[in-house]
């Protein structure tokens, strides 16, 4: 075992330093399952004066992250710096240009530019690895792209940010807003100080976008995502739904349809017989059904230094072990174009919310709106009267097809008597 795998590792925040550290703590295990050592042998970071409990003197630096592709003494490259463009792709392609591994991390990179850099790596031949990108600790994408491989897959969903289920979780348990307990996730460092990625859902549909392409063999999509966020749940939504026998998720969910591939991220009612329903917490959770299997659930950390970590240097083992498949599962120049299905041909069933002013009339003019676009009420929730002033008022609908849902809901915002736009959430058969 005299040979190793010379590493560079760009980015030396949580993760990066994460890496480090299981990779020095696990040695002669990773050695072992590796079939040679692993060994750091340059790092790049912005900031070389800060302390990161770890000694780097051993290790060459490089201010410039491409430049470390370059070094002769590093043999993969391991890119956890972030973001879409910039020093992420320039250090990625300068890797597979010089025909040198990559291990990533980077989801919002490869949503937007996985399918170029998969063709650019199959032409180098070498692998660009992506295991930590989705779900931190879960091996899904090995699970999608090897383990099920046998499969025709028809849909994969799951809990994909850690940060929305931290929230909903809390405020389904505390009786708390949605505000109050995202300023407590950023007090605990569960929210970053701008938490727009992660609340308005940008951050899971990066990972559906990854999911879809392993799942479905097709090109990378992310403009095809249908994307809302969970800014808009209030406790009064979760406790309805607690009544009606559901839980609320920010779902990210991809499935083939008659009209093309549905990829959509959004809030979501989940029946609580589920194992989804009851992943809590900073946990992520992915379901994927195949013809074959049946249903597959994994649960696990899906972010935080050692989950991420433990995903990067799984895929640095299969470099060193000289195991390779096609990024997406398939050769590049395989991989379909995606035709999508618009989120206004979606057929479900949904709940509603309403705030109507309590006089006689209200309910058989929001149910005529609801007759007119084919829509068919199966449940109706009202509680105590409050003549002259506004109660809310729950529906749930039985299956329908989302464009008709729409404007019945439009025709509903326009009457008078309702007094705050409609809430709806989909409620998902699981």
């Amino acid at each position: 075992m005299a040979e190793i795998l010379k590493i560079g590792v760009a980015g030396l925040g949580t993760v990066g330093a994460g890496t480090l550290r299981l990779l020095e703590r696990h040695a002669d295990r990773i050695a072992e399952r590796a079939g040679r050592r692993l060994v750091v042998t340059a790092v790049s970071a912005r900031d070389r004066r800060r302390d990161r409990g770890m000694d780097l003197s051993g290790v060459r630096w490089f201010q410039d992250a491409t430049a470390l592709a370059a070094d002769p003494e590093v043999d993969v490259v391991v890119e956890l710096i972030g973001g879409a463009d910039g020093a992420a792709k320039a250090l990625v392609e300068a890797a597979i240009a010089r025909g040198k591994p990559v291990v990533t991390a980077n989801k919002a990179l490869l949503a937007i530019h996985g399918t170029a850099l998969a063709r650019a790596a199959e032409a180098a031949g070498v692998p660009l690895a992506f295991e930590a990108a989705v779900a931190g600790g879960i091996p899904i994408v090995k699970g999608l792209r090897e383990g099920l491989a046998a499969n025709a897959l028809s849909r994969v969903y799951g809990i994909l940010n850690g940060t929305c289920n931290y929230i909903l979780s809390t405020m389904r348990r505390e009786q708390r807003e949605f505000g109050e307990v995202l300023a407590e996730a950023q007090r605990l460092g569960y929210a970053e100080a701008d938490p727009s990625f992660d609340v308005d859902g940008i951050d899971a549909a990066h990972k559906l976008a990854l999911l879809t392409a392993t799942a479905f063999g097709t090109e990378v999509d992310f403009a095809s995502v249908h994307v809302e966020g969970i800014r808009h749940v209030s406790a009064l939504d979760i406790a309805y739904a607690d009544e009606l026998g559901f839980r609320i998720k920010l779902l990210g969910i991809a499935r083939l349809t008659d009209h093309g591939i549905e990829q959509r991220v959004h809030p979501s009612m989940v029946p609580i017989g589920t194992p989804i329903a009851h992943v809590e917490g900073v946990f992520n959770a992915v379901v994927a059904e195949g013809d074959f299997v049946g249903r597959v659930v994994m649960e696990g950390r899906g972010a935080g230094a050692g989950p991420t970590a433990s995903a990067v240097v799984a895929d640095l083992i299969d470099v060193a072990r000289r195991r390779s498949v096609p990024t997406f599962g398939r050769p590049a120049a395989s991989l379909q174009k995606l035709v999508p299905a618009p989120i206004a041909r979606h057929r479900g069933c949904y709940y509603v919310r309403l705030m109507v002013v309590d006089r006689p009339g209200v309910i058989a003019d929001v149910t005529a709106c609801l007759r007119d676009e084919d829509v068919s009420l199966e449940s109706m929730l009202q509680r105590g009267r409050a003549p002259g002033e506004a109660v809310p008022v729950v529906l749930t609908t039985h299956e329908t097809e989302e464009a008709g849902m729409r404007r019945a809901l439009d025709r509903i915002a326009a009457l008078g008597t309702v007094m705050e736009p409609p809430r709806m959430i989909r409620i998902e058969d699981l």
